[in-house]
C-alpha cells in the first residue's frame, strides 16, 4: 500500500540539533514542508556522503521553507558523538532524529526487521503533514540532495498551482502542463 497522500503517523523522539537535544513529534513537521531522510546507521560509509550532501544544500532547502530531518535507529547520543567526531557530519545544521525503538522507521515502512536498520528512504511532506513523494533505496544506493531539491520545488509548485502538473525533469521556470482532453495523445 502506498504512503502517498497519507498523514504522518504519530511519533515522539529526541533529535540532536545545533548542540542540543530536542523533542520532535509528527506535529513538529506540520506548518512547513519537510523531508524525512532515513539512513541505516551512524559511523558508516554511504550515510555520511548523503547527509553531507544534504548539509551542503541545506540553505537551498531553507529558502524553500523546507526542514530536513535525518533519522536512523541510532540514539540521539550516538548522533552527537558522530557529529563531534566527523568533519562531514559537523556540517549538519538540521535535526538528526534518534529512533532506537524503530517506531518512526516502521511507521514509514523502511525498517529492515532482521537488522534493526532503516532502508534509505526519503519522504517529502507538505505543511499539513501529508506525504507527497517518497523514494526508497537499498543500502548500497546513495541519494542526491539535488534531486530531492528538484522534487520539493515541483511538489510546492503543484500545491500552489491547482490544475497544473510538472513533467519529467521539471525545474522552476520551465513549462508545466495543464492536463486536458486537448493534450491526450499529443505529448
Amino acid at each position: 500500500m502506498s504512503l502517498i497522500n497519507t498523514e504522518v503517523k504519530p511519533f515522539k523522539a529526541t533529535a540532536y540539533h545545533n548542540g542540543k537535544f530536542v523533542d520532535v513529534t509528527e506535529a513538529t513537521l506540520k506548518g512547513k514542508w519537510s523531508a524525512v531522510v532515513f539512513y541505516p546507521a551512524d559511523f558508516t560509509f554511504v550515510c555520511p556522503t548523503e547527509l553531507g550532501d544534504l548539509a551542503d544544500h541545506y540553505d537551498e532547502f531553507k529558502k524553500l521553507g523546507l526542514e530536513i530531518y535525518s533519522v536512523s535507529t541510532d540514539t540521539h547520543f550516538t548522533h552527537k558523538a558522530w557529529h563531534d567526531t566527523s568533519d562531514t557530519i559537523k556540517k549538519i545544521q538540521y535535526p538528526m532524529i534518534g529512533d532506537p525503538t524503530g517506531t518512526i522507521t516502521r511507521n514509514f515502512g523502511v525498517m529492515i526487521e532482521e537488522e534493526g536498520l532503516a532502508l534509505r528512504g526519503t519522504f517529502l511532506i507538505d505543511p499539513q503533514g501529508v506525504i507527497k513523494a517518497y523514494e526508497v533505496n537499498d543500502l548500497g544506493i546513495g541519494r542526491s540532495a539535488t534531486d530531492l531539491l528538484r522534487k520539493a520545488q515541483a511538489a510546492q509548485y503543484v500545491a500552489s498551482h491547482p490544475g497544473e502538473v510538472c513533467p519529467a525533469s521539471w525545474k522552476p521556470g520551465a513549462d508545466t502542463l495543464a492536463p486536458s482532453l486537448d493534450l491526450v495523445g499529443k505529448i
